[in-house]
């Protein structure tokens, strides 16, 4: 069995687990609220703990790496991970979900950066896109896949079993991870830099849960704006503190490669983007056009399912036109995708929602696919653990600022309007919008050079 191949798909289990397991709840919370004897806003606070502990651990899961050893904080992270969802799926109380989130937080935290730090250590280069195609298709499908079916657990099973069903997974990915994949470690590896790991840590969480707050209505918008600057001061005194010290918890430095700089600053508005679709689609076709949770479920499946066909077409494709080319002309075509939703309307046959969103849906797939694998083109072995760092960082502040962009654009229109509901034309601004956001990302990309990731994708520029 060739390990090249299988240890993607470990980690591909791995990442589909977390991000279903993110989103799958979101069809719940009445349910939940119900059972345990609160209300539903109280019971974000669950939630949020879980994004706001993700947050904080993201930028030690390269040093416990280096320093333990990947299969060793990787085994104990799906370990954690899966212990945390049988406590939430037994939870009695919110207080007692709310310390079993924030656990699970962690160990989602350490799982899938360990174990892509793993995957572009063991897999030569050549294989790396075929590889990271496993790792996005997960990223894609959980978002969309995950409310239809927390919808159809909570209503024909119980809510706990959103959690419980975690268990499978978690003990057959340790099983996996046992049999396949080697411990390395980093014998050089520095002290941990404890005042950068709390300044990251505090100012990212603060920036993070601010932004995924905009638009909830929980918190007045001076709070929320406070906890943002709050972050950004933060981030930048951390900044400077990394200039100056010598094993910072994620090496600024590491943007003097040009193929993991553009990738971070051109990928993070396209995953602004982009991470906006799942948020905006199904409000759209439940608020705006007043489908059923069902409906809105089979419709989005179509996005799913082109992430999945992309995985037959990101090598070749490569192959044929390189990083630069698809990067611009695939980043040009899946905005203008994502503006041909805003024009759906209640009237839109299904099949042609559907055929619009399955190729949306591959393409954002072969975009991400594309980005993941040329950010680490021109990086070391040595200098994967640092890389993966500041990668996994910059998706978890995109994908906190999509759904801030969107909610904001919303918010924008009702303001506007003078009305406090949401109409189908608020959804078409939205929409167009995040996709201009995702434009911007195109003059990123064109600054590669012609050749750029060529020793990933075999293609020969002239």
């Amino acid at each position: 069995m060739n390990p090249n191949r299988i240890l993607p798909l470990v980690f591909a289990s791995a990442l589909f687990m977390e991000n279903m397991d993110s989103t799958v709840i979101a069809t719940s919370l009445p349910a939940i609220a119900a059972d345990l004897h609160t209300n539903p806003v109280a019971l974000k606070l669950a939630f949020t703990t879980y994004l706001l502990s993700l947050t904080v651990f993201l930028p030690i899961s390269s040093w416990m790496a280096d320093r333990f050893g990947a299969r060793t904080v990787f085994r104990a992270a799906v370990a954690i991970f899966t212990l945390a969802s049988l406590a939430c799926g037994l939870a009695k109380s919110l207080e007692y979900l709310v310390v079993a989130r924030a656990v699970q937080g962690f160990g989602g935290a350490l799982m899938v950066p360990v174990g892509r730090i793993v995957m572009l250590r063991t897999v030569p280069k050549s294989e790396y896109v075929n590889a990271m195609a496993w790792l996005t298709v997960p990223a894609l499908i959980g978002p969309l896949l995950g409310p239809p079916i927390g919808g159809f657990i909570t209503t024909y099973f119980h809510w706990r079993w959103i959690f419980l069903m975690n268990l499978p997974f978690g003990i057959l990915g340790i099983a996996l991870a046992t049999w396949l994949m080697p411990n390395m470690k980093d014998e050089n590896v520095g002290p941990l830099d404890l005042k950068g790991f709390a300044l990251s840590g505090f100012g990212l969480s603060l920036a993070v849960f601010g932004l995924t707050e905009l638009g909830q209505g929980i918190f007045p918008p001076q709070i929320i704006f406070e906890m943002v600057a709050a972050g950004a001061i933060l981030i930048w005194v951390y900044v400077r503190h990394a200039a100056t010290t010598p094993n910072p918890i994620l090496d600024i430095s590491m943007f003097r490669v040009q193929t993991l700089r553009v990738s971070i600053m051109g990928g993070m508005f396209y995953r602004v983007s982009a991470g906006a679709v799942p948020f905006l689609l199904p409000l759209m076709l439940q608020l705006g056009f007043g489908f059923t949770p069902f409906q809105s479920g089979s419709i989005t499946c179509a996005s799913a399912l082109g992430a999945v066909m992309m995985k037959f077409l990101a090598a070749r494709s490569l192959r044929r036109w390189g990083y630069r080319q698809l990067l611009v002309f695939n980043g040009v075509a899946s905005s203008a995708l994502m503006a041909a939703s805003g024009l759906f309307t209640p009237n839109t046959p299904f099949l042609v929602m559907m055929f619009v969103l399955l190729v949306g849906g591959l393409l954002r797939s072969l975009q991400f696919t594309s980005l993941n694998s040329i950010a680490y083109a021109d990086v070391t072995s040595e200098e994967v653990g640092r890389a993966n760092g500041l990668y996994a960082v910059a998706q978890q502040l995109s994908l906190a600022l999509g759904v801030a962009v969107a909610a904001l654009t919303l918010e924008a229109g009702q303001f506007v309007r003078g009305s406090a509901s949401l109409v189908s034309a608020d959804f078409a601004v939205a929409f167009f919008v995040v996709a201009a956001v995702g434009l911007i990302s195109t003059f990123f990309f064109a600054r590669l050079p012609a050749g750029a990731g060529a020793n990933l994708s075999g293609h020969l520029a002239v």
